[in-house]
């Protein structure tokens, strides 16, 4: 198999196999980063496509000197952040912080962090995406650059349109309606856990399922190896 590096350098010289190549390669985990932060998934789709005609016209200033994987990624993430300031403008997406969906769309966590699917991690990150479901979109997107992909509140205030002050609340409300959601994962309650600050389990009880003292790593501000 040929090599992010050797791929990009015959993309830039016009091989369009290499171009084919590199979107089959990566297409799986771009879009789902595009649909976990827009949401609606014919916005998504639109946005995709910006956004791979953009990793194409950047591919020039990838030198290697971080994985392509993560590079994309990151391209990814700013170019649809652009897409949904857009998109507010003219009405096409959801701008409500504080309207609750239990039918939003989301992207697969699963992909998105890039696991193995068959690891103890990935089956979290199957739970944490049925309840991502059942957040507001903006409370979600706070939360995915927060605590997925790294970014302060100050970066996620100028990136959302928000104060950094709103973007500290929905991370609030957020991870309190995950953690009860979660709360069977934790405590093995059925859902009827605690709320707290933050998403550090409490001390495990012995009946505890394995993988629930996981679960504040599947939020920790980066992505997954390669990504």
């Amino acid at each position: 198999m040929d090599s992010d590096q050797l791929l990009v350098r015959r993309a830039i010289d016009g091989d369009e196999r290499a171009m084919r190549m590199l979107w089959t390669r990566h297409a799986p985990h771009v879009d789902a980063v595009v649909r976990r932060l827009v949401g609606d998934p014919d916005a998504a789709a639109d946005v995709a496509q910006d956004v791979w005609i953009q990793i194409f016209r950047a591919l020039p200033t990838w030198r290697g000197d971080s994985q392509f994987g993560t590079w994309i990624h990151r391209v990814a993430v700013n170019r649809t952040l652009n897409a949904l300031r857009r998109l507010r403008r003219t009405g096409k997406v959801e701008t409500s912080l504080d309207e609750a969906t239990d039918d939003q769309p989301v992207g697969s966590v699963a992909q998105a962090l890039a696991v193995d699917p068959d690891s103890e991690r990935a089956l979290l990150a199957s739970s944490i995406e049925e309840a991502a479901r059942q957040l507001s979109p903006g409370a979600r997107q706070v939360f995915m650059l927060h605590d997925v992909e790294g970014y302060t509140h100050e970066e996620i205030a100028e990136s959302l349109g928000i104060t950094a002050g709103g973007s500290k609340s929905q991370l609030f409300k957020a991870r309190a309606k995950l953690r009860r959601l979660l709360a069977h994962l934790v405590d093995g309650s059925g859902g009827h856990g605690t709320p707290t600050d933050g998403l550090a389990p409490p001390r495990a009880r012995t009946a505890t399922p394995p993988g629930a003292h996981t679960i504040r790593h599947s939020f920790a501000p980066h992505a997954a190896p390669g990504y």
